[in-house]
């Protein structure tokens, strides 16, 4: 195909033309060398391999710019074209319309992108959607010749997949009258690539979203949960408001989960990996998961007798696997079957689903499957969004699979579904298989609390949020500690600056207006290396871990905290 414009210039030669000719030419005479060109007729042009005869159409567009189609191979026929003989054997996609938008031509190319047999006096607007305002306007401007832009993406009607297709509009005058002649190329790989860097854009920024709202709202319910225990160690259990202060306890607990969740889809949360076998964990979690599920529902596990160990936070794991239960379970309101497999998965190529790429190696796989309702096509790709929820209003909240999603892809895994209405889902879970030969590594065990210990020691408490540092201020004021209380960095190293004074531990948060926690501590630990340092945020611990890691002695503490975690920290610091 060629798109000739005004003194026979060529502006554009696809690829099967040049492949044709053998070169990008310039203008028309150089290609056909006997003008002016025959349309509907065979004429003589110049190929790659010599002169040779060919059959050619030409199609008026706008501007003076003319469509010059090459139909090599086709013999001419016996009678006399109009120039619309050959519409069918254009191998690009074309339909013929009316101004008002019905199709009065179309090639066999265009009927397989639309994905029917025929569409002859069929509206356009029948067979594709998607534009953003009505088609006929669209339309008319072409047909009017107003404006310059005649070429939009629209998405084709189709039962069987989905299919975009760029439309771009040319005027073409018949008999006194205006048609359109619409040029469709295949554009369902770039509207998918163009889909997911969207959606790649759109989970960055409710992920950065929720990592900040996490952050702040961490601070908050440090200090409600802090004032709360101050308040609880004043009242017995048979004082009226005590009841009443457990209840402010709990749900600011409650409100910390919620908070947890936010950060495990924004993958901004604290991990502790840990070397273990799946089977065992599932071994543990078992009675649980069945509690859970009810008497309608069976719960069925079957393991890869040899499967390898992964590194995974245990916790965070548990939480994946009994979110991806629970789904199945509400899935399934009559009853069902909910089955667990684990399997090892090695990929000596990479494995693409939907557009995620999963490198080859060794992989551990669990599937979570059901008997369910399934899910809809078009709510398949929404699942994992945070806030998004098939369940009806105050049946969920629409974390469960985000924060499934985001300590998948936190650990470095990857997880899929499958589902199709009234055939069940199928969630598969990825994670890389550890590669160290070791005996696994059992969890750690939680640092015993602390009874007694020195607890006179001195304290710099550095934190910008006021009610923070009243809370943690009077907390470690009552188990015996002396503290010196800084709003920011800056003030702490002022402090400081009294070669006199005598400091035991830093307590520092880390995200602060000036200096941050690492970089204060790094300059006031030169003059005072002994100094123990306990480092304590509401954003994550890997989000600073680099920085941590450089500074000896030091610990970290997630917010929100409770007044023991935070006096037995710091008395382990002392010790």
């Amino acid at each position: 195909m060629l798109t000739v414009g005004r003194n026979d210039t060529i502006l554009f030669m696809n690829a099967a033309a040049r492949h044709l000719v053998g070169d990008r030419l310039r203008s028309l005479d150089q290609l056909c060398p006997k003008l002016p060109l025959r349309s509907g007729a065979m004429n003589a042009i110049t190929t790659r391999d010599g002169a040779q005869s060919c059959l050619m159409v030409e199609l008026e567009g706008v501007a003076g710019r003319r469509e010059v189609f090459l139909l090599p191979g086709i013999a001419a026929p016996e009678y006399q074209p109009d120039g619309w003989a050959f519409f069918d054997e254009l191998p690009v996609p074309l339909l013929k319309l009316a101004a008002t938008g019905e199709v009065q031509l179309s090639n066999r190319p265009a009927r397989d992108l639309l994905g029917v047999d025929r569409c002859q006096n069929v509206r356009l607007g029948d067979l594709m959607e998607g534009l953003g305002r009505p088609i006929t306007d669209w339309l008319g401007d072409a047909a009017a010749g107003r404006g310059t832009v005649h070429s939009e993406f629209m998405r084709v009607r189709r039962d069987d997949k989905e299919v975009f297709a760029q439309v771009s509009l040319n005027r073409v005058v018949e008999d006194g009258q205006a048609v359109l002649i619409a040029v469709l190329s295949d554009a369902t790989k770039l509207k998918s690539l163009e889909a997911q860097f969207v959606q790649s854009q759109k989970m960055q920024a409710i992920g950065q979203l929720a990592g900040g709202v996490a952050h702040d709202f961490n601070n908050l319910l440090t200090a409600i949960s802090g004032h709360c225990d101050l308040l609880l160690l004043r009242h017995d259990q048979g004082d009226g408001d005590y009841a009443d202060l457990v209840q402010i306890s709990q749900n600011a607990n409650r409100a910390a989960a919620l908070v947890s969740q936010l950060l495990a889809y924004s993958r901004k949360q604290t991990l502790r990996p840990e070397i273990m076998d799946l089977r065992d964990m599932l071994a543990d979690l078992t009675h649980l998961l069945n509690r859970l599920v009810g008497e309608k529902v069976s719960l069925i596990l079957r393991h890869d007798p040899v499967l390898a160990r992964i590194r995974a936070d245990k916790r965070q794991l548990e939480q994946v696997l009994m979110n991806l239960v629970v789904n199945a379970r509400d899935a399934m309101p009559q009853g069902g079957e909910i089955r667990i497999v684990t399997e090892n998965l090695v990929l000596d190529e990479p494995l693409r689903r939907g557009r995620a790429v999963v490198a080859p190696g060794r992989y551990v796989s669990v599937e979570v499957s059901d008997e369910g309702v399934g899910i809809a096509p078009d709510k398949l790709q929404k699942v994992f969004e945070p806030f998004y929820s098939t369940k009806r209003v105050g049946e969920g909240t629409g974390l469960g699979l985000s924060t499934a999603y985001g300590i998948v892809k936190q650990t470095g895994g990857f997880i899929f579904v499958e589902s199709a209405p009234g055939q069940g889902a199928r969630f598969q879970v990825l994670l890389p298989a550890h590669q160290d030969e070791a005996p696994p590594r059992s969890a750690p065990e939680p640092t015993p609390r602390i009874a007694g210990g020195r607890s006179d020691g001195v304290v710099l408490l550095v934190e910008d949020e006021a009610p923070v540092r009243a809370f943690a201020s009077r907390a470690l004021q009552m188990r015996g500690f002396t503290v010196l209380e800084a709003e920011s960095a800056e003030d702490a190293l002022e402090l400081l600056a009294q070669k006199d004074l005598v400091v035991d531990v830093f307590v520092t948060d880390v995200v602060m207006p000036g200096l941050d926690g690492p970089t204060w501590v790094r300059q006031a630990l030169r003059d005072r290396p002994g100094v123990h340092v306990v480092f304590m945020s509401g954003y994550a611990e890997e989000t600073f871990s680099d920085s941590q890691a450089q500074i000896p002695n030091s610990v970290f503490l997630p917010k929100p905290f409770s007044l023991t975690e935070l006096t037995d920290i710091v008395l382990r610091q002392m010790a």
